[in-house]
């Protein structure tokens, strides 16, 4: 099982791969730089050398950056602008850390012109992919707050008007409870993966990122909490970590943890023992 967490990178790329290792996860997620800033990564030779070193030696893999919060690809003035420049420096760094690529909240439309700001957001996420690297991928999380990608239709929209390869799919289980996606059914979660493999493709479907919710079903408030801890039955994470067409993916968590310092060994551990032998 791939499982892992979203880790700090204070002290150094490669502390992050020490730090998933410490906590008991295979595979890793973090920021190239600071999630609220536009300043991209500039890391030295010898700091690369040492993460991938380190990613090798303990088998990490795979290994995501997550995009900065300020990204909204639906932009067509400076902010657009700016999540283009910073998606496409973290995309190049991506190639030369092993890391698959960058995991993206895409952004929302500006006014009710969303006919007009849609196209900006297709163009925008074309250019992003034609300038990275072709082993990279840009990967497109489902929202639980009324932003773009609240529902499979409009993810599926977006992939096949981009019609790339390297445009994939992350979905949350934080967000898509708060979207008004039942986990905790298996009919239910029968149902999304059907729709997810209808509309989108379950190919496209990259990662999970397995939180917990501290509000109520299609509340449209994307809150996490810990495993266990919030409103998302317990039985939805065993569906999740046990189903044949999910159990292979990477799963990722962003909780606040137990002693509310960040993801933690317990959230991990709680998985862990979901998680069917067979």
């Amino acid at each position: 099982m791939k499982i892992g967490a979203h880790q700090s990178i204070a002290g150094g790329y490669f502390r992050a791969i020490e730090r998933i290792v410490g906590i008991g996860g295979n595979c890793l997620q973090i920021f190239s730089s600071s999630p609220r800033s536009w300043q991209s990564a500039n890391p030295k030779q010898q700091e690369i050398d040492r993460f991938l070193s380190e990613k090798e030696k303990y088998r990490i893999d795979p290994v995501y950056f997550h995009a900065t919060y300020l990204i909204n690809l639906a932009d067509d003035g400076k902010i657009g602008l700016m999540s283009k420049k910073t998606l496409i420096n973290e995309m190049a760094l991506a190639g030369k850390l092993n890391i698959k690529g960058s995991i993206v909240h895409l952004g929302s439309f500006k006014k009710n012109d969303r006919r007009k700001y849609y196209s900006v957001l297709i163009k925008n996420i074309s250019e992003v992919l034609e300038a990275t690297p072709s082993r990279t991928f840009l990967i497109a999380e489902n929202s639980g707050n009324h932003k773009i990608g609240e529902n499979l239709k409009e993810i599926s929209n977006i992939i096949k008007d981009v019609a790339s390869d390297r445009l994939r799919v992350c979905l949350d289980s934080c967000h898509l409870h708060a979207a008004g996606y039942n986990l905790g059914k298996k009919d239910k979660f029968e149902a999304l993966l059907s729709d997810f493999d209808k509309k989108i493709g379950l190919e496209k479907l990259e990662v999970w990122h397995i939180n917990d919710s501290r509000d109520g079903f299609a509340s449209f408030r994307d809150r996490h909490d810990n495993i266990g801890k919030g409103f998302i039955d317990i039985e939805a994470f065993r569906l999740i970590l046990n189903h044949r067409k999910t159990r292979n993916h990477p799963f990722i968590i962003e909780t606040p943890g137990f002693d509310n310092q960040g993801p933690d060994k317990k959230n991990l551990d709680i998985l862990k023992a979901l998680r069917s032998s067979s």
